[in-house]
């Protein structure tokens, strides 16, 4: 049985990164937004267009995804699922075709996902530019998981070394 990976995480958590390792290991085809939106509008989508443009490369995406799942082959969905609509939306399609789902949560410090943007807009190669004022709307816009939403936390290396350091 097909498995979408459901990748979780605010803007700089390193979703992408876990993405391309989770594809490699998984044997999976990985979808990841932000490439597609930066392949067909640019690094930098003008502000006005960018919710218009959001929706049509999701609605590119879909149909090949959901096809890959139903000829029995793993996806990786590297789209942010920030709305719980969202999420249940996607779950819901890939249960109606048999598949599983398995949701990662990628968890960042603020500081520290602030600093991964600023190198990532130095060199945008496939990704978006993202100001620091964009960074911070979008920051709040993030919905937290539910707690009946089952999850795999992903922890950054710094999150690591500060969950390591605490007493038991």
């Amino acid at each position: 049985m097909a498995t979408a990976h459901l990748i979780h995480g605010g803007v700089g958590a390193g979703k992408t990164t876990f993405a391309k390792r989770l594809e490699i290991e998984a044997g999976a085809l990985r979808f990841t937004h932000d490439e597609w939106m930066s392949a067909v509008y640019g690094g930098d989508p003008p502000e006005p267009m960018f919710a218009e443009y959001y929706r049509r490369v999701a609605a590119l995406m879909e149909p090949l995804w959901l096809r890959a799942l139903a000829l029995g082959v793993d996806v990786v969905l590297d789209v942010g699922f920030w709305r719980r609509s969202d999420r249940d939306d996607v779950r819901a399609k890939v249960q109606a075709i048999g598949a599983d789902v398995v949701l990662h949560e990628l968890v960042c410090d603020r500081a520290e996902a602030w600093r991964r943007v600023e190198r990532r807009n130095a060199d945008l190669g496939g990704s978006l530019l993202i100001t620091r004022d964009t960074f911070e709307l979008l920051c709040e816009r993030v919905e937290p998981l539910g707690a009946d939403e089952a999850r795999v936390a992903v922890y950054s290396a710094i999150a690591q070394a500060m969950r390591a350091r605490r007493p038991a």
